[in-house]
C-alpha cells in the first residue's frame, strides 16, 4: 500500500482496490497525507478528492488531515508510528494524523482536535478519538535526547511513559503519551 517502497505500481493500486472493494469505497475516494513526521494538519476538501491516487498531491509536509465532506477516505501511512483517528459525530467531520515521536511529543493528537474545532465547530468532549495499532513499549526503543524532549513536555508523566534501560536508552510509551495528550 505505497507507492514509495519499490513495489509495483500496478500491484500496489490494485491492492488499494481490494481494500476499497472490502470496506465499502471506491479508491477515487481517497486522500493521502504527505508526512514528514511534523504536527501540520491539512483541511480536505472535495478539490482534494482522489490526490495521491488519482491525482498527484500539491501539497507536502502534512502528517493530519481533517474533513467534513462526505465520502472522502483519508489516507495516512504507518511503520511504527501511531495512528490517532477523530471522529465528531455532532459535526459530521473526521481527523487522522499520523503521530511518530516527533508528532506526539509535539502533540499533534490536540493540535489535530484544534484544528477540527477552528474549522468545523467541533467540540472537544464531542470527539471520539482512538489510538490505533503501532509499536509497543516494550518494543521501542529511543535515546536520552528523545527521552529528556518526552520528560520536558509529559512533565509530571514520566514514569507512565519512561523505562530507563541504561546506557542512555529508554523504553517510551507512545500509546500512553498520545492518551495523556487526548484526555
Amino acid at each position: 500500500l505505497s507507492f514509495s517502497r519499490g513495489d509495483q505500481e500496478e500491484n500496489v493500486r490494485e491492492n488499494f482496490r481490494r481494500i476499497a472493494d472490502a470496506i465499502g469505497f471506491t479508491p477515487e475516494d481517497l486522500v493521502f497525507s504527505d508526512q514528514t513526521h511534523t504536527t501540520n494538519i491539512r483541511v480536505v476538501t472535495e478539490a482534494d478528492r482522489g490526490k495521491g491516487f488519482t491525482k498527484p498531491l500539491d501539497y507536502t509536509d502534512v502528517d493530519g488531515l481533517i474533513t467534513d465532506v462526505p465520502g472522502l477516505v483519508l489516507a495516512t501511512f504507518y511503520a511504527d508510528c501511531v495512528p490517532l483517528y477523530f471522529a465528531d459525530p455532532i459535526r459530521k467531520a473526521v481527523g487522522l494524523s499520523h503521530s511518530g515521536w516527533r508528532g506526539t511529543v509535539h502533540k499533534i493528537g490536540k493540535i489535530t482536535v484544534q484544528a477540527m474545532a477552528d474549522q468545523y465547530g467541533s467540540r472537544p468532549e464531542d470527539i471520539v478519538a482512538i489510538i490505533g495499532p503501532s509499536i509497543c513499549q516494550d518494543c521501542y526503543e529511543v535515546s536520552e535526547d528523545v527521552a529528556s524532549a518526552f520528560a520536558k513536555e509529559f512533565s509530571g508523566h514520566e514514569c507512565e511513559i519512561l523505562i530507563e534501560k541504561g546506557g542512555g536508552k529508554y523504553q517510551l510509551d507512545l500509546w500512553k503519551s498520545n492518551e495523556i495528550v487526548l484526555r
